[in-house]
């Protein structure tokens, strides 16, 4: 038999045993987020999060990112972004995260980037994670829910009350958690989502993005750009209960009209100030919308640093646990520079080369 004395000490713990995850921890960094609801909190996202621009790819200008993926998420980034390949020429046909082809940067398998996802998130256990898969080869729920099994994802994936229907309510981050469905899966877009993986959501059932094709500051606009359903019309778009994702990165142009993540202008895009700042943008946009918006994406992620523009959107101050990073570009060395600028040239040209010819 237990004493009275251990009996009672072991009674006064239960509380803190069950006590929410507000009492307990701070919720994706900070304890003024875990009571909020999903959609009333702005994420920072990484745009195209496994396509790096560093020593591991000679500072690929397709790349988007300095830093990988379990960085982002160390540092605070909560939305991950990729583009979806079928990259036949692999020999085993497997899905592959491409930017926009397998021949100009290919990040590596779909499972192998989930799998490192899946990692992160069994040891940050308070912390609620937004994929946005950009379905460029038209992936079945069934090929990409395979992939979702074998990484297991899709244990701590949660699962939306309709596939069809926009919500008007979402969980908060404390039940979201105390669930263990931390894992929120978007697809861009997704034919005939099914029911046996009811964690793939179609991302224009639940969320508006405006254009995101922009190569210069003057070009950012808050105006709704897909879904076709609420395209130029700001009203349409809030009164349909989607949740509002906000581009805001630049690109710029190369040879035979390839285009890239504009670097040189990432100090001034990712700023909290400033004409075409990140910050100024987010404003801009929650005059129109009554809100800030619920993700804002962007390149070089960790340059401004962007953090801060999203800290001030959901009024946080002191976030716990995150990783701080330089907020400056990396820098190549003379060598990595060439080789990187002989071999994008030799892509570019091949690409060139194909068009012309009709190949």
């Amino acid at each position: 038999m237990f004493s009275r004395s251990i009996l009672l000490q072991a009674s006064a713990l239960l509380p803190l045993l069950y006590a929410p995850a507000s009492a307990q921890n701070a919720c994706n960094n900070s304890p003024d987020l875990c009571t909020r609801p999903y959609n009333n909190i702005t994420y920072l996202g990484a745009h195209n999060s496994p396509f790096l621009r560093n020593k591991e790819t000679s500072f690929s200008t397709s790349g988007n990112h300095y830093y990988n993926t379990t960085t982002q998420l160390d540092a605070g980034v909560r939305l991950l972004s990729g583009q979806v390949h079928k990259a036949n020429g692999t020999g085993n046909d497997a899905w592959h995260l491409c930017h926009s082809s397998c021949d100009l940067l290919d990040a590596g398998t779909l499972e192998s980037w989930l799998g490192e996802i899946k990692t992160w998130m069994d040891a940050n256990t308070n912390d609620v994670v937004t994929l946005l898969l950009v379905n460029s080869d038209n992936a079945s729920p069934a090929d990409l829910g395979g992939v979702f099994s074998s990484s297991g994802l899709d244990k701590i994936a949660y699962s939306p009350p309709s596939l069809t229907t926009t919500p008007q309510t979402w969980p908060t981050l404390d039940t979201l958690i105390g669930n263990n469905t931390r894992l929120m899966s978007f697809v861009a877009s997704l034919p005939n989502p099914s029911s046996d993986y009811p964690y793939l959501m179609d991302e224009f059932v639940y969320m508006f993005e405006n254009d995101y094709e922009n190569v210069s500051p003057s070009n950012y606009s808050c105006n709704p750009s897909r879904p076709e359903a609420v395209a130029g019309n700001p009203s349409t778009a809030l009164e349909s209960g989607r949740m509002f994702l906000q581009n805001h990165f630049l690109y710029e142009t190369q040879l035979f009209g390839i285009q890239s993540p504009n670097e040189t202008y990432a100090n001034v895009t990712n700023a909290e100030t400033g004409f075409g700042s990140l910050g100024e943008s987010i404003q801009e946009c929650e005059g129109i919308y009554g809100k800030p918006a619920s993700f804002v994406m962007v390149d070089f992620f960790n340059v401004g640093p962007a953090i801060a523009s999203v800290d001030r959107a959901n009024g946080v101050s002191g976030a716990q646990g995150r990783k701080s990073l330089s907020t400056e570009a990396l820098v190549q060395s003379t060598g990595a520079g060439v080789r990187e600028r002989g071999s994008l040239l030799a892509v570019v040209l091949a690409v060139g080369v194909a068009v012309f010819f009709g190949a």
